[in-house]
């Protein structure tokens, strides 16, 4: 049986002055998203070599379980008030387990 988990890192660099509103937006965000269909895992985590950078650390059952979750945080909303918050886009990579 092939594993269709996607795991998936996303790093998020605050705009300069607004690195605790990002980390306060991500913490909330956490319930919510581990109520979605297809989430193993969610949590968020701050890099220790650039503080204020918030680091996701995600496991989806499959790829449509995240392009499902993609959405929700667009039509919510959500993708927005983060866009506010960002200094550059998300930058997303993708993984699967050896």
């Amino acid at each position: 049986m092939t594993d269709t988990t996607v795991h998936l890192i996303a790093r998020l660099v605050p705009q300069p002055g607004k690195e605790e509103a990002l980390a306060q937006t991500m913490l909330a965000l956490i319930p919510k998203v581990l109520t979605e269909p297809g989430c193993l895992a969610y949590g968020a985590h701050e890099s220790l070599d650039a503080p204020g950078v918030i680091i996701m650390v995600e496991a989806w059952a499959d790829q449509a379980a995240l392009d499902t979750h993609a959405a929700l945080l667009e039509s919510s909303g959500a993708a927005a008030r983060l866009g506010d918050l960002l200094a550059e886009p998300v930058a997303m990579e993708r993984l699967r387990a050896l």
